[in-house]
């Protein structure tokens, strides 16, 4: 198929190019978003390669329906950036990543949950300073908490697993339960349970229309004080005002997250020499009990060879007539 892979980032091409060995595909890279202002790059291709930074609303859709794009193929998990109903109004087919390496991105909320805890990362800089001062690197054990995790498909499943090697009590709460993971000593609760009793929480379910702020003023009044919050998931799971509040009040008392509302606008963006025109994020920085990584979880090795060979099943499945198992459509959705 002929494909134009957007928003490609410098790591990107050297693994889809890996994979792609037999040149069965012809892929086409280009640094610049997918919008309604760019679909003109997408003439004379199938398919079109996209992140969720990419804005697929419904005038770029019809608009990729009039370049006689046929499917849209999204490198990664998540899909709300595309108007899924428009895409089927005009026959373009949608597919994604549904999961790439759970363990990366449950590995990387235990490395939230630790450092955040530990402080290793004032340590770190302290120590080149010639600081070797223990003053305010106070932290706790995690052997004995009771850790919430809401969400358990794979990535949340990964996540249990990895705090019960702790020594954690693991509660969690999802529309689907896993008998799994009940028969490991997983504890369902309902959401607000789950809030009243977690020492720290970690979001691991997908953003829909129900799950959007989800963990707002009235979640934040619910939870432990000083409770430590985790996302890894989806930015807008987190209403971050609130969340400032529920840090200014110190009625939360951590927030690591690796996601966030408006990412779009600063992920994968070196804006070093720029002034940052997002309020919220510039708030949240400020706070000593605050973590923010550019969205990384997912960066590893492992998940970046199965993104590429994913993406590649995607074309080839799409063009061969075959069963789309990783198709999105308005019923799996609903």
């Amino acid at each position: 198929m002929k494909a134009a892979i957007f928003s490609t980032k410098y790591y990107e091409q050297e693994y889809l190019d890996k994979f792609n060995t037999d040149g069965k595909h012809s892929l086409t890279y280009f640094d610049v978003s997918l919008n309604a202002q760019t679909t003109n790059l997408a003439v004379g291709f199938e398919v079109v390669c996209v992140l969720l930074t990419d804005i697929i609303d419904r005038e770029t859709v019809k608009k990729l329906s009039e370049n006689g794009i046929k499917l849209i193929d999204l490198r990664s998990a998540g899909f709300d950036n595309v108007d899924i109903a428009a895409a089927a109004d005009y026959h373009i087919k949608v597919m994604r990543v549904p999961a790439y390496s759970p363990q990366a991105i449950a590995e990387h909320a235990t490395a939230l949950i630790l450092t955040l805890n530990r402080k290793t990362h004032k340590a770190y800089q302290r120590v080149r300073d010639n600081n070797f001062s223990l003053e305010n690197l106070m932290g706790f054990n995690l052997f004995g908490k009771t850790v919430g995790v809401v969400g358990t498909g794979k990535i949340g499943r990964a996540f249990c697993a990895i705090m019960q090697g702790f020594g954690c009590k693991v509660i969690a709460c999802d529309i689907k339960e896993s008998d799994a993971l009940k028969g490991k000593g997983v504890e369902y609760k309902s959401f607000d349970e789950l809030l009243h009793t977690s020492d720290i929480i970690s979001i691991h379910c997908p953003l829909t229309p129900t799950t959007k702020h989800l963990f707002d003023r009235t979640a934040f009044s619910k939870m432990k004080k000083e409770a430590m919050l985790i996302n890894t998931g989806r930015g807008a799971i987190i209403k971050t005002s609130d969340a400032i509040d529920a840090l200014k009040s110190e009625t939360l008392g951590y927030l690591g997250i690796d996601v966030y509302e408006g990412e779009e606008k600063l992920f994968f963006k070196d804006l070093s020499e720029s002034i940052v025109q997002d309020d919220l994020i510039e708030r949240l920085m400020s706070f000593p009990n605050v973590l923010i990584t550019p969205h990384q979880g997912f960066f590893t090795k492992e998940a970046l060879d199965q993104i590429a060979l994913t993406t590649l099943k995607n074309f080839s499945d799409f063009e061969s007539g075959l069963p789309l198992e990783n198709e999105v459509t308005m019923e799996k959705i609903n």
